[in-house]
């Protein structure tokens, strides 16, 4: 059946109903025009859910008025969610990134609306999910009905996000432009990093890295590499400027050779008009883009992931601050044990040594209480800061103690080999 064609936003989300559980595009794909029509249509209603990932200039949805009609339940946290979730008028639901469509397709997740953004559709009458299929695929599949903003800027992409027109319930057409992030400023500390850590990049490797100031330097570290790979949940401009440099051509991987696999993408204009009908750019459902199984079909597998805290023992904070959450799992953990299967793979955390400005140490003899392990002692790997690298495989925890007070913060060295020893029993 046809979907109803509507004149504005409000009228297309007006068929949402108190009580009914919603899923929303997200990353760049958030479909901000009828999240903020939702804004305004869920004050009419009772008791909605809004299930999401990380959303894009969503804010609108963050408006205090919405207590009692719409509350969020987050699988990862960002900008517009993040106060609600750290004072308790929100939900965190701590889960691998991989695992989100299976609680769908199982039904252990009901998801009633599907609010989607799409290219408009081809003469087959075909959309594309665009630059983010990640869970969205899943929520599509399972929804009772879906909800489609029709965005003539958003690119049509290869890979599983593609939905028939037929399938929606409603449709609002607008031209829109998506929400870009251009490519991080390279400060001295995120370039020091980079350098770091591009020294265990090896020439055939299979990249999975994020966005942000110390994955694009990361990128700028490797122009005289040969013969990379991606195989990566999202990716952004960096990686462009490689693909257009020869260092990126995904010859030696083993799943999906030639092209370069991703769940969504952030990042500039140039980066959407350059995934736009690029079948050498494959945007897959994040299940299969995350499946640890699959991801270690590729030899030489590289995940390089971020956190907020690390511990002398190697434990791995990166989804908040103490109990405070600020973002989520993820796919780190995904990609680490990946990494680590895969023929000739490794891992690096690499983070800054000193979070606000400089004042405290993000290498601590222990982690924040409530802090979330996201990646544990046991699958770690490398840490890099500014200030080197440290290996941790292997090894005891008086030697992981050892390598990463040498890492450190000069500042907090003495302290830390003191703690280290105060409260481990660690003499280093």
């Amino acid at each position: 059946m046809a979907p109803t064609v509507c004149n504005t936003a409000l009228e297309a989300v007006s068929i949402i109903e108190s009580g009914e559980t919603l899923w929303t595009h997200s990353m760049g794909a958030t479909p901000k025009v009828l999240l903020d029509a939702l804004a305004q249509h869920a004050l009419t209603k009772q008791d909605l859910t809004l299930l999401q990932l990380h959303t894009e200039c969503a804010e609108s949805l963050s408006d205090p008025r919405l207590k009692g009609h719409l509350r969020h339940r987050c699988f990862f946290g960002g900008l517009p969610t993040r106060e609600l979730l750290q004072q308790g008028d929100a939900d965190y639901v701590p889960i691998f990134l991989s695992e989100v469509p299976k609680l769908f397709r199982s039904g252990e997740q009901r998801i009633d609306t599907a609010i989607i953004q799409v290219s408009p559709p081809d003469k087959h009458g075909i959309c594309s999910l665009g630059i983010s299929v990640e869970a969205s695929l899943a929520a599509c599949q399972v929804a009772r009905k879906i909800i489609a903003h029709i965005n003539p800027q958003m690119p049509r992409t290869h890979g599983d996000g593609f939905i028939h027109y037929d399938k929606f319930a409603a449709v609002y057409t607008q031209s829109e432009p998506l929400p870009q992030h251009p490519l991080a400023a390279s400060d001295p500390i995120s370039l020091a990093i980079g350098k770091n850590v591009a020294k265990l990049v090896r020439d055939g490797d299979c990249l999975q890295m994020g966005i942000g100031a110390i994955p694009d330097a990361v990128l700028s570290c490797l122009t005289e590499h040969q013969n990379l790979g991606v195989h990566t949940e999202l990716f952004s401009d960096g990686v462009l400027n490689l693909v257009e440099l020869g260092v990126i051509n995904n010859k030696c991987k083993q799943v999906h050779p030639g092209k370069t696999v991703t769940g969504f993408a952030l990042g500039s204009q140039r980066l959407y008009d350059y995934v736009d009908d690029n079948p050498s750019v494959v945007f897959m459902d994040i299940e299969q883009v995350n499946d640890t199984s699959i991801i270690r079909k590729n030899p030489n597998v590289m995940a390089i992931n971020s956190a907020l805290q690390v511990d002398i023992s190697g434990q791995i904070c990166a989804d908040s601050l103490g109990t405070k959450i600020y973002s989520g799992v993820g796919g780190q953990m995904d990609f680490i044990r990946g990494a680590g299967l895969s023929e000739g793979g490794r891992s690096v955390i690499a983070l800054p040594s000193t979070a606000a400005r400089g004042s405290v140490s993000r290498i601590s003899t222990v982690l924040s209480p409530g802090a979330g392990v996201v990646t544990t002692r046991a699958h770690v790997h490398y840490i890099v800061t500014e200030y080197g690298i440290a290996n941790l495989r292997g090894k005891s925890l008086r030697e992981r103690a050892r390598a990463l007070i040498d890492i450190a913060h000069p500042d907090f060295r003495e302290q830390l080999a003191k703690e280290a020893f105060d409260v481990w029993g660690l003499k280093v």
